[in-house]
């Protein structure tokens, strides 16, 4: 039979070596941020965790401290099995963890505001407009201001705003680059923002960081920030694609549902409108975009052909869910329809208060 401790001293030396062995191939992007939005998230994470330490590390200490001091062998400790209160104990164990709490609290508060991913960046540069939908199992980017579109990669400049609209066509995803900062989640027949920027050029990866099917693993993507005239040479590049993102090309893209890692794509030209659509078209009918009542679409004449949010009118003299009209009660039965929407808040919505 081994002796147990003599192995422990054997192998304490070598798994300490294979520990840091292993710890030198590793590179944490949060801790090694490449934008402003992560320097500050950097600093955060590392302020509070340094204002927690000064509770843990003592307390820490105290304990095996205490565990020496008065272990059994010890006679020479002090023995006082009455003992019970301390006043200046109690002053210290509650006073200083409570002012590690105050400062936390105030941190919080400031950063959470100062760090929102809504909360447009400050910069005398215009910014990039991305718009970032989340398939299965991809990103596909869509650059409205440039009328082009790409699946798994996104250029821009170095140290100009990047203003994130960013939904899914499929399952809620997580948008990350952490290098670059905060992570948000996509979410179909929603919209959620994100504002980055980058402070160095470079490449750095980006991914959905929670699980989404059976293509998760293989669903990330790169992000190349790069000088002005890069970016301009990137865009004519994307530009020369024949391709163009139409609603059939963006339907052929989502029934691909690629359990490996899907190549990078460029599309140079693209419908306009494709992002709102695709929020749209998960949102059923008789439902408002956002919180804005479409008040035209809400309007109901009567007239012959016209539509609301995809319902045809009938015509004057055509039956109406299984009902018979006269034309003299076209215009009467328009006004009582639309009165019945208005009451009810377009079936399923809430009222003008909303």
């Amino acid at each position: 039979m081994i002796p147990l401790k003599p192995l422990g001293r054997f192998l304490r030396p070598g798994l300490l070596f294979a520990l840091s062995v292993f710890l030198t191939g590793c590179n944490s992007a949060i801790l090694n941020p490449k934008g402003q939005i992560g320097h500050d998230e950097k600093t955060l994470l590392i302020t509070a965790t340094v204002l927690m330490l000064l509770v843990v590390v003592p307390v820490i200490i105290m304990t095996l401290t205490f565990a020496w001091k008065y272990r059994a062998t010890n006679t020479k400790a002090r023995y006082e099995p009455k003992w019970s209160h301390s006043t200046a104990i109690e002053v210290v164990v509650w006073s200083i963890p409570c002012m590690i709490v105050l400062v936390l609290a105030v941190l919080t508060w400031r950063s959470s505001h100062a760090l929102d991913p809504y909360r447009p960046l400050d910069s005398d540069k215009k910014p990039v407009v991305i718009e970032a939908i989340s398939l299965d199992w991809k990103w596909l980017f869509i650059y409205p201001e440039e009328n082009i579109a790409t699946v798994n990669e996104i250029t821009f400049p170095v140290d100009t705003p990047l203003n994130f609209k960013i939904t899914s066509d499929t399952v809620m995803n997580a948008f990350f680059i952490p290098h670059l900062g905060s992570m948000i989640y996509s979410m179909t027949a929603m919209e959620t923002k994100l504002h980055l920027i980058a402070n160095e050029t470079g490449e750095f990866p980006g991914m959905s960081s929670h699980y989404s099917g059976a293509g998760f693993s293989k669903m990330h993507f790169s992000a190349h920030s790069v000088t002005e005239a890069e970016y301009q040479q990137w865009l004519t590049k994307v530009r020369a694609e024949s391709a163009t993102l139409d609603k059939t090309a963006f339907a052929a893209l989502t029934a691909e549902k690629n359990h490996d890692w899907h190549p990078v794509t460029y599309f140079g030209t693209t419908e306009a409108g494709l992002f709102d659509w695709v929020i749209a078209k998960h949102m059923g009918d008789n439902q408002h975009y956002g919180m804005k009542h479409d008040h035209k679409a809400m309007k109901h004449d009567g007239a012959e052909g016209e539509s609301h949010e995809g319902h045809t009118m009938p015509a004057a003299g055509e039956s109406h869910d299984g009902h018979a009209m006269a034309e003299g009660d076209a215009a009467a039965h328009a006004e009582h329809t639309a009165d019945e929407h208005a009451a009810a808040g377009h079936t399923g919505h809430g009222g003008s208060g909303e």
